[in-house]
């Protein structure tokens, strides 16, 4: 309402002289005045942008695994500011000189806010990503990534979580994000045991770190004592506990089969590879820019059947929740199977081919 509206509905004043009250009168002005000149501290800020890119230097490379085969990479903001803060369980998307975007879970220290360290394990039958990061990322070689982001975040007893220790599970290269998870719940007096195994011991990465812990880390390794069990995995695992399990499918796969039916456990989990796909259907794509048609069966993702056929497609999580392998959907009815996609963009006709999918005998015609 104007100013001077409200002054011709002031009250009278009280001693009768005049026809309002000035006192009041006076208030309004200044709390007019007042209102006006605090508009720029009471607007509502810009958030600070999260995924904002920053070029990254590789100044640290270390062999972490007596077997060659794992390497740790301590990386530094280009400009020598300060890296955005992260938490345990957190990972970066790192995007390659050759143009592939893979993910790798933070394993360095939380509370530091100078570096960030990574450790990859090299696979010469993958996606040529690990390839790459031992073959080109020597010491003084850049990179670019976006704000960490956390898909496996540790929730601690007593301060977030009703149950009462932590039993941590690590398989191989499994351990990355279990390690800094390791360092909290030791600083905050929790109650915890871990279990880390592997094919042998030069195959495990970062033993020389763990040694601090003790016999708080049971390491068990496939060449002495025989493939584990997901019930030799959780140990003495009564209830109210909270487990946190990173490695290979077939053992995250086995642990959750043993768990299933006990409703006092927690699980978290995080894989490195595709889940298995449930509830297929067999369907089929077509490449708009060749006019290629790609099959894929009941059990297998559209990401690997393109690639199967030699259809050059982005990708990084392959678990839905990165974004990387997203692509326009021109002609056909998707069936969603992310948490990542907003309805506007399901509405405009996007999908991740990592986990979505069409329905039995359908065909989707892909903006490739």
């Amino acid at each position: 309402m104007p100013l001077l509206s409200r002054y011709r509905q002031l009250p009278p004043s009280t001693s009768g002289r005049f026809r309002h009250d000035p006192m009041v009168g006076m208030a309004e002005v200044a709390i007019t005045t007042m209102w006006g000149l605090t508009r720029y501290v009471r607007r509502a800020k810009q958030p600070q942008e999260l995924n904002r890119t920053t070029v990254l230097t590789v100044v640290d490379r270390e062999v972490v695994a007596h077997d060659q085969d794992v390497i740790a990479l301590t990386l530094a903001d280009a400009t020598g500011a300060a890296l955005p803060p992260w938490h345990p369980g957190a990972h970066i998307d790192v995007h390659l000189p050759s143009g592939r975007v893979r993910q790798y879970s933070l394993c360095g220290n939380p509370g530091s806010t100078a570096t960030y360290r990574i450790a990859v394990r090299r696979i010469p039958g993958g996606g040529g990503g690990s390839v790459e990061v031992h073959d080109t990322l020597r010491v003084g070689a850049r990179l670019t990534t976006h704000g960490p982001r956390n898909a496996f975040p540790l929730t601690v007893p007593g301060y977030g979580s009703p149950t009462q220790r932590f039993r941590f599970i690590a398989g191989g290269i499994g351990i990355t994000p279990i390690l800094p998870m390791l360092g909290l719940a030791q600083r905050l007096g929790s109650d915890w045991s871990m279990v880390y195994a592997g094919r042998n011991r030069d195959s495990l990465p970062f033993l020389g770190e763990l040694a601090r812990f003790g016999d708080r880390i049971q390491i068990r390794t496939d060449d002495v004592e025989g493939l584990p069990t997901a019930s030799e995995l959780l140990g003495d695992c009564p209830d109210a506990t909270t487990v946190y399990a990173c490695g290979p499918a077939p053992m995250l796969t086995a642990i959750r089969a043993e768990l299933a039916d006990r409703d006092n456990i927690e699980l978290h989990f995080e894989r490195f590879a595709a889940p298995p796909v449930l509830d297929g259907a067999r369907f089929s794509a077509s490449v708009a820019s060749t006019g290629a048609t790609v099959d894929v069966d009941a059990d297998e993702t559209l990401l690997a059947a393109l690639g199967r056929a030699g259809v050059a497609a982005p990708y990084s999580c392959q678990q839905g929740f990165c974004g990387t392998c997203r692509v326009r959907v021109l002609d056909g009815n998707v069936q969603h199977r992310d948490a990542l996609l907003t309805d506007p963009e399901r509405a405009a006709g996007y999908m991740l081919t990592c986990v979505s999918r069409a329905d039995a005998g359908e065909r989707l015609t892909l903006d490739l």
